[in-house]
């Protein structure tokens, strides 16, 4: 009996491993240790951003729980899980991602395409853009500019959605792969600060995606978890999806 138990002990622990090894996503995803979000019956998510979150949604589809609305990446990943997860408590997801954006675009649409959704939950990542488009020549900002436009645009959230619960993505770039070399930085690294002061600021809990993806890449090189640096394969997908999954109780 003794050995037997001390088969099935280490058997157990080898199958432990096995599982963190495999599930990355799940294991960086503890980064967030902050006080999760528990959801309620009837509880509103929506999920705002540029072209990660969007990830080929249709646009002209704007109900809730839509699979062609939702899109292909993270939040779509995010959407399915919960709302199987929680079937009872008849959730409406909502994906409001559009390619390109930075936060400037989502000043100018926020009140359609947040406040009147009146999300109990609301998820944005924003910023790589507000970086990349400055490299390109599209734009002006800067980092300083990137937060305290940010700030307008949450303050102008809290003020008509006193108890909304944000999270907030840490905007990220997949070191060494096509658009994302070491000229990204140590600038691109100011807008990932903004990010993480602004989670704190606003009470928010903050995704560190840089460092989940930094830790990604010693698993499979870059590309096997985005494929131009900045949007993400099915692996990434998963991983961020995990990520924000960790987010709820």
């Amino acid at each position: 009996m003794k050995d037997r138990r001390s088969f099935l002990k280490q058997s157990l622990a080898a199958i432990g491993t096995t599982v963190l090894g495999t599930n990355l996503a799940k294991a960086e995803s503890f980064a967030v240790k902050e006080h999760k979000i528990e959801l309620l019956k009837n509880d509103i998510i929506l999920f705002q951003g540029d072209s990660i979150t969007d990830h080929g949604r249709s646009r002209d589809k704007l109900g809730s729980n839509d699979v062609d609305a939702m899109g292909k990446g993270y939040a779509a990943h995010t959407a399915r899980t919960l709302l199987h997860k929680h079937a009872s408590k008849n959730l409406q997801i909502y994906n409001r991602g559009i390619g390109g954006h930075k936060v400037p675009q989502l000043i100018e649409r926020w009140q359609k395409d947040c406040l009147d959704l009146k999300p109990n939950v609301l998820s944005i990542l924003i910023g790589v853009n507000d970086y990349w488009h400055k490299r390109n020549g599209n734009y002006n900002g800067s980092a300083a500019e990137y937060k305290s436009q940010y700030q307008k645009m949450l303050d102008l959230t809290l003020k008509n959605l006193p108890n909304v619960k944000l999270i907030i993505g840490e905007p990220f770039g997949v070191k060494g792969v096509q658009h994302v070399d070491d000229s990204w930085y140590p600038e691109f690294g100011d807008y990932q600060r903004v990010s993480k002061e602004i989670a704190k600021e606003y009470k928010a809990i903050f995704i560190p995606y840089q460092s989940i993806f930094d830790k990604a890449e010693k698993q499979a090189t870059g590309t096997y978890w985005a494929y131009d640096g900045v949007h993400t394969s099915l692996a990434g997908i998963s991983l961020m999806g995990e990520s924000v999954l960790n987010c709820f109780k």
